[in-house]
């Protein structure tokens, strides 16, 4: 299952969220989104996990709590949607 987590702090890496999410189980990847030009975090990142059980509790139970000082929101990822590309200037 893919995990969305969102309102992380900008200083949060993707080790610490394989680390934290770890504790629930099995982790295929975990990734902090950034910003293409300036490398810097985007406040949001994923997280897959192959036992939806295990993600569902990570879910459940991480859901509004702290993560580097910030209560992170914490959702099943839904699919991404096609939408045409922005020209770039």
């Amino acid at each position: 299952m893919n995990i969305y987590i969102g309102n992380l702090a900008y200083g949060v890496t993707s080790d610490e969220l394989h680390e934290a999410f770890g504790a629930f189980g099995e982790i295929s990847r975990a990734t902090v989104i950034t910003d293409r030009e300036t490398g810097r975090s985007k406040g949001f990142g994923f997280v897959e996990m192959p036992n939806d059980d295990e993600a569902r509790k990570a879910i459940e139970e991480m859901n509004d709590q702290p993560l580097s000082g910030r209560n992170i929101r914490v959702n099943e990822a839904k699919p991404r949607e096609d939408r045409p590309r922005r020209p770039r200037f």
